[in-house]
């Protein structure tokens, strides 16, 4: 699978939207904690991922 730049995108919101859905849903925390406080950690965490990722695969494609 050739993975774009929309396709990654689109991978890393749904993901997070599911994680956020299911995090509302459940009741474990209030909704403005998770709106507010992790939904940007997840979508920060989730960026810095693919760019260690991208950076990894630049290494093994180079050797």
């Amino acid at each position: 699978m050739d993975f774009t730049l929309g396709t990654t995108v689109g991978a890393l919101v749904a993901l997070v939207a599911v994680g956020t859905a299911v995090l509302v849903a459940s009741g474990v925390m209030a909704t403005s904690t998770v709106l507010m406080m992790v939904t940007p950690s997840m979508l920060v965490f989730g960026v810095i991922c693919v760019a260690i990722g991208v950076k990894h695969g630049e290494y093994r494609a180079g050797t």
